[in-house]
């Protein structure tokens, strides 16, 4: 794997090295892998990752899962798995390929368009049908809601085939004499066209009309850049609704990072929601690049983001580390400018590549003081180095001020440690903003009396003591306002040894004595309580029942609750016997269980009084009947 670097960009090309031929053994490849170095070293994500002459253009699928790659010599089709990271299938053609789109979201639908103006549809079994254009074709992009194929090239209309009607539509009139690219925006659907002149045109797909023109040919040219012909659009590509990349043939734009590989590149594939890239070269083997910058590494090769993380920790040499990359300003400011055109400069981009040690001796010679500034610089970031090691004044919170001290010596051995071993240190406490409150607010102050911390802490005491020393002697370099601070004296590490030696019997020393004082203070608190029980004086207490309650002695409480204790089975018994209860045998061979409930005192008296009343209804009733028979007699006899 070679690491390349330009603008603080690192690109690490996971394709560099040697290829091994197909036809030789294992048993010769093993013994090249223990000879060679680059051999060994050498990283193949894809097994046969490669054409037999050239490839010409490369593609992934949407779901992420396929790549696609045409090439010659025969022309053919290969499609990777990343999933079996090997070739799924390949397939012939009758002619090159210009290039190709893939409808579906898997390898099910594919288009290519030929150098012989022929359109191929393939299908998941293999060729499906071929239909021509009237000119010579370039580019073509898909709109996926009217199912057309919008075709530009060597003419300035756009054709439109449709695949659902299986016909030719009318094309659209450009104003330009020949399109080189296009693409359609898959949130609006708008369609735009990159001309020879170096300007886009966008239509809409609905109305068929023009609705913009960008000119970027012109505003690309300003007064300093230097071209030699007009600048055509070479590339064209939607990112969202609003935003769309232009690229020229004379590569105006701002550059972020550039690839130099050792052949000449016919295609640039970005695999979607990563950092990988994937070259199609003029050489077998295709090239893959790894930009962790531009995004995490795929998720099957998601070991690369490990790899890439071991390798910035040990740093290595890369591809221009020897040399210095100089535009024509640096050139005149170091009066170079003769050296342009000889083999001491190379051209590159926007400026040259130099020997390393040659910009050196030139840089010397005209700026000779410049060895005794890059030495006090160093000098002083040695002393910045040293004063950063001393102990400085600590300004420590209000609240658990020892528990901050405490965190604060922890981190200093933490980036002790972390100098020694080159370890990634870890984010500390006491500037993390969720753990804020606890330093601010006293509701967190730690209770270093409580049961717990004692037991659980049992070397805290002695911890706590010189801490505790250590804190009194901040607190009086903060009241002193001292602008020098003075270096505390510490132990000697014999001390320390034997201190650590004998952890472990103080830690059981401790405990037993935590434990002991804890049993005298609850004896302690224990005696207290009783004598305050024997001076209290029980005074009666009533309660008064509420309207509608009855009073329930406390037999019946009792006795309820030794029922309650009862089994099951023991309580039917019983409640059999007070006859609340009766089990009867049904003609199924059941049981049938009733139950009569209990009813209250209050209940009982209310039948009571309503039997009595009845009762003396009835009597009034029978007087009444005598009276009136009475009375009936009476006017009979008169």
């Amino acid at each position: 794997m070679q690491v390349s670097s330009l603008n603080e960009v690192k690109i690490y090309s996971l394709s560099y090295g040697k290829s091994l031929p197909e036809w030789l053994s294992d048993r010769k490849k093993r013994a090249l892998q223990k000879k060679d170095v680059d051999v060994r070293r050498r990283i193949e994500l894809i097994q046969d990752f490669e054409m037999p002459t050239v490839c010409t253009t490369i593609k992934v699928s949407k779901d992420g899962q396929y790549i696609l790659a045409t090439g010659t010599y025969k022309p053919r089709v290969r499609c990777y798995d990343t999933y079996q990271l090997s070739l799924k299938f390949e397939r012939c053609l009758d002619s090159e390929v210009v290039t190709f789109e893939i409808l579906s979201d898997d390898y099910s639908k594919i288009v290519f368009l030929h150098n012989d103006r022929y359109i191929e549809f393939h299908s998941q079994s293999g060729f499906y049908y071929k239909t021509r254009i009237p000119k010579f074709g370039r580019d073509f992009s898909y709109h996926y809601p009217s199912c057309d194929l919008y075709f530009v090239g060597a003419s300035s209309e756009v054709y439109r085939l449709n695949l659902e009607q299986g016909r030719y539509l009318n094309p659209l009139q450009t104003d330009a004499a020949e399109n080189n690219v296009c693409d359609i925006n898959s949130v609006h659907g708008l369609f735009a066209t990159g001309t020879i002149e170096g300007r886009v045109e966008c239509w809409d797909p609905r109305t068929r009309n023009r609705v913009g023109l960008l000119d970027c040919a012109l505003n690309s040219v300003t007064a300093d850049s230097e071209i030699n012909s007009l600048p055509t659009i070479s590339a064209l590509k939607f990112n969202g609704a609003l935003t769309m990349a232009v690229g020229t043939s004379t590569g105006q734009g701002k550059i972020f990072t550039s690839l130099e590989p050792e052949h000449d590149l016919n295609d640039v594939c970005l695999y979607p929601n990563s950092g990988m890239l994937l070259t199609a070269n003029e050489t077998p083997k295709m090239g893959i690049y790894y930009i962790p910058v531009l995004g995490p590494a795929p998720r099957w090769c998601s070991f690369l983001d490990n790899l890439t993380e071991e390798l910035e920790e040990n740093p290595e040499s890369t591809v221009y580390d020897d040399y210095k990359f100089v535009t024509k300003k640096d050139l005149e400011n170091l009066g170079l400018t003769h050296l342009i055109g000889s083999p001491f400069l190379r051209a590159y981009m926007h400026g040259f590549f130099m020997d390393i040690r040659l910009y050196h001796k030139v840089k010397l010679m005209v700026n000779p003081f410049a060895y005794e500034e890059y030495r006090k610089d160093k000098i002083r970031q040695k002393i910045e180095e040293t004063r950063a090691q001393r102990v400085q004044l600590k300004k420590l919170p209000k609240v658990n001020k020892e528990l901050a001290l405490k965190l604060i010596e922890e981190e200093e051995e933490k980036q002790k440690s972390a100098w020694k071993k080159k370890v990634k240190s870890l984010p500390n406490i006491l500037t993390d903003d969720r753990f804020k409150v606890m330093f601010e607010n006293p509701d967190f102050q730690v209770d270093e009396e409580s049961e717990e911390f004692r037991l659980l802490n049992p070397l805290v005491s002695k911890i706590s003591e010189k801490r505790k020393k250590k804190l009194r002697l901040l607190e009086q370099q903060e009241h002193r306002e001292k602008e020098e601070e003075e270096e505390p004296e510490g132990k000697p590490s014999d001390a320390e040894s034997s201190e650590s030696s004998d952890d472990e019997k103080a830690w059981v020393e401790e405990v037993r004595k935590q434990r002991r004082l804890l049993q005298q203070e609850e004896k302690v608190k224990r005696q207290e309580r009783l004598k305050e029980d024997q001076q209290t004086v029980l005074k009666p207490q009533f309660y008064e029942i509420k309207a509608g309650e009855e009073f329930r002695s406390f037999k019946d409480s009792a006795t309820k609750q030794k029922l309650m204790n009862k089994t099951l089975e023991d309580r039917l018994k019983i409640e059999a016997k007070n006859g609340t209860l009766s089990v009867s045998n049904t003609t199924v061979g059941s049981k049938q269980l009733t139950f009569t409930l209990k009813r209250s005192e209050q209940q009982k008296k209310q039948q009571e009084a309503e039997k009595l009343h009845r009762q003396e209804r009835k009597r009034l009733r029978r007087s009444a009947g005598h009276l009136k028979s009475r009375h009936r007699r009476g006017r009979s006899f008169h």
